[in-house]
């Protein structure tokens, strides 16, 4: 008797209970659609006016695409006095490594070079510590040390043969040339 008076109340918790789940199955199938737009969006910012998406695949072959793109070998310049290397000579280096990575079979002669102050003996020492420096850079990043020779030039090679700070500064340099 118990569970006759109980079935109209069950009944009508049911019915409650069905009346509610149906505006939040709606809200979650709403805030799901709304994420999937916001993650297509997402997808294809930055992609161009069709806003069509960029694959992984074209983002790896862009980047390898990159590293493929002929490198060439750039010269490093050094403070008055100095052979450290400073942000720019290194990410010099990392280039003309790069460079080294894409021809195997090339070796690089690196030079020293100084501007006219200081004595011969001086600027030729200072050219070898310049060259070293270098040489030592990228061994360090994966270059086998028996493709780079290193020698000094001392003063003997200006770029610039004027006595300016300009003219210095153009000479105190570390060369990289491709060896025959």
């Amino acid at each position: 008797m118990r569970l006759i008076k109980m079935l109209p109340l069950l009944a009508m918790i049911t019915l409650l209970a069905s009346g509610c789940a149906k505006p939040v199955q709606e809200e979650v199938e709403e805030a799901y659609d709304t994420v999937e737009e916001i993650s297509a969006d997402a997808r294809g910012y930055g992609t161009g006016s069709e806003g069509a998406s960029i694959t992984e695949k074209e983002v790896r072959d862009s980047a390898y695409a990159d590293k493929q793109a002929k490198v060439e070998l750039k010269r490093i310049y050094f403070a008055f006095d100095q052979f450290d290397l400073d942000t720019e000579a290194r990410q010099a280096l990392q280039n003309n490594a790069l460079y080294l990575e894409q021809n195997p079979s090339a070796s690089i002669i690196l030079e020293g070079h100084c501007d006219e102050r200081g004595s011969d003996e001086y600027n030729l020492a200072l050219g070898e510590r310049r060259a070293r420096a270098a040489a030592e850079y990228m061994v360090n990043l994966g270059i086998n040390k028996n493709r780079i020779r290193t020698i000094s030039y001392g003063e003997e090679k200006p770029l610039d043969r004027a006595s300016t700070e300009a003219a210095w500064a153009l000479n105190r340099r570390a060369e990289f040339k491709k060896q025959r």
